[in-house]
């Protein structure tokens, strides 16, 4: 007899609904998985077979052929145990047909019929709710995560004797209890968490308007200072100022963790934006994704977030200039000899970095580098990467009388409510042209947004000749200071947003040149 069961799989960020041809007859012992199978998909014979004689179901010698459908997709993971077995069992009639009917399933089966999570729920349920499925039947770890999706229920299972049962109460017209999330349980619990404070930070008031201007427009700094300054304190501090995310963007996100694996089942809405510190010793697959089958790397984990890179210059050069790439297009393509996989690397880029390698330059009363070793440890930054950073500032050196004067700065609260009415305005403006901030815009929505009077067109021709300006380097400035008048309430960019914007392209000329 012949069964079909829904299923799911995840190439690259796409998700595909599968369906899982079944083919039971008697004769010679045989079971083969078709439809382009990984090697995962392959050994799930053994654990189907051993799972389903442990949970009690005697299989007389049969010849069972699976078929995976569309025929010319790759197939990976473990997450296809499920609905092969449910495929036999319907198959073999031990289970009604009508019982999977319009019924999605997914999971990894154990050897003793446990049922155990995988990875890509979130974005195969929701896909499955697109195309109409209203059921899916799932791992218990993974039941939360299925019931984001609020067009589809999801019902957890422990076990293949569970599955088994509530299969039988469908085929009897019985529905089970799906899974229920309170999202906005989620949320009050994620404000009542504690995080770090921007009035934490002594003095550098310098630093902290430049990271006020990056978080608002959503532009890449640079901070640049001696050791102790405050730069990786600043940095750590950015995301509490950040404008919060939107449904679908927390959607977007926990649909990345959950194709890493990286979800937690217990809370699996990603609620605050992300903020990634890798170490600098952090090889660039890792950074930009790898495997045989890529998972999203860590570019595409700071997606809608922050990627923190401290102590810049100690990276690999090669391992910085792979951000190029999605640094520009704000996503990553890893070509592999199974197809060619994007992820989205829509990030916020911070560096903090010393000036030299002892960190004191150019005090030459504390700095004992050479000329030589100053040039050499700064040119581990390549200038395409350096051109690519909106926003760079220097960290002054702290001062003892700013330690112990008891002054505390604004709150990361006070500065945030200065962002979101900055980001309004972004949202009013850009309500048509599918961008989000300031830093989004290309030419076109440059040419459009960022006109200038006469008086700023002439002061900017100076400058631009002066400067030696290219034309990302221009763009910058203009993106820049469209949000400097952003937090200012301005509508139109004036010459003041368009000199303090220049400021922060002038550091980078004070060390490289």
């Amino acid at each position: 007899m012949l069964s079909t069961i829904l299923s799911g799989t995840i190439y690259g960020m796409t998700s595909c609904l599968i369906r899982v041809e079944v083919d039971v007859t008697q004769g010679l012992p045989c079971f083969q998985i078709v439809g382009l199978p990984g090697s995962e998909v392959r050994e799930s014979k053994e654990r189907v077979k051993v799972a389903l004689r442990n949970v009690g179901i005697r299989m007389p010698p049969l010849c069972i052929s699976v078929n995976l459908s569309p025929a010319n997709l790759p197939k990976n993971g473990t997450l296809l145990d499920l609905p092969i077995a449910a495929g036999i069992l319907v198959a073999m009639e031990k289970i009604p047909a009508k019982a999977v009917q319009d019924t999605l399933l997914l999971g990894e089966l154990g050897l003793s019929g446990e049922l155990k999570p995988v990875r890509g729920v979130l974005p195969i349920v929701r896909q499955a709710a697109q195309e109409g499925i209203r059921r899916v039947l799932l791992p218990k770890e993974n039941a939360r995560e299925g019931a984001l999706v609020a067009e589809a229920e999801s019902v957890g299972l422990r076990s293949m004797e569970e599955v088994i049962r509530c299969l039988e109460a469908l085929g009897k017209g019985q529905n089970p209890e799906p899974e229920r999330v309170d999202i906005e349980e989620l949320l009050r619990a994620e404000e009542e968490r504690e995080e770090p404070d921007f009035s934490e930070v002594v003095g550098q008031a310098g630093a902290r308007r430049a990271a006020e201007i990056a978080a608002a427009g959503f532009h890449h700094l640079l901070l640049i200072g001696p050791p102790g300054a405050g730069k990786t304190m600043i940095a750590k501090r950015i995301p509490t100022i950040l404008p919060p995310l939107s449904l679908e963007e927390s959607i977007e996100i926990s649909s990345i963790y959950s194709i890493s694996g990286l979800l937690q089942p217990e809370n699996p809405l990603q609620i605050r934006r992300p903020f990634l510190s890798p170490h600098h010793t952090i090889t660039g697959q890792a950074l930009a994704g790898s495997g045989r089958i890529p998972m999203p790397g860590v570019v595409s984990q700071a997606h809608r977030g922050v990627l923190f890179l401290d102590e810049l210059p100690e990276f690999k050069r090669e391992t910085l200039d792979i951000l190029r790439q999605p640094l520009e297009d704000r996503r990553v393509q890893i070509a592999r000899s199974s197809g060619t996989y994007t992820y989205p690397a829509d990030f916020m880029l911070v560096g903090a970095m010393n000036p030299c390698p002892c960190g004191y330059y150019p005090n030459r009363e504390k700095c004992r580098c050479s000329s030589y070793e100053v040039r050499r440890y700064l040119n581990r930054i390549s200038g395409p990467i350096l051109d690519r950073m909106d926003i760079c500032v220097e960290a002054q050196p702290m001062e003892f009388q700013d330690l112990e004067s008891g002054k505390k700065g604004e709150s990361s609260a006070q500065i945030r409510r200065r962002i979101l009415q900055a980001r309004k305005r972004q949202e009013e403006r850009f309500r048509e042209d599918g961008i989000t901030f300031n830093a989004d815009m290309g030419a076109g929505e440059i040419g459009k947004y960022c006109v200038l009077g006469d008086r700023e067109k002439q002061f900017m021709a100076q400058m631009f000749e002066s400067l030696q300006l290219s034309a990302r380097g221009y763009h910058k400035i203009l993106k820049v200071a469209r949000t400097i008048a952003d937090l200012a309430g301005s509508e139109q960019i004036e010459e003041p947003h368009l000199a303090e914007a220049i400021c922060y392209r002038q550091l980078d000329k004070k060390y490289w040149e």
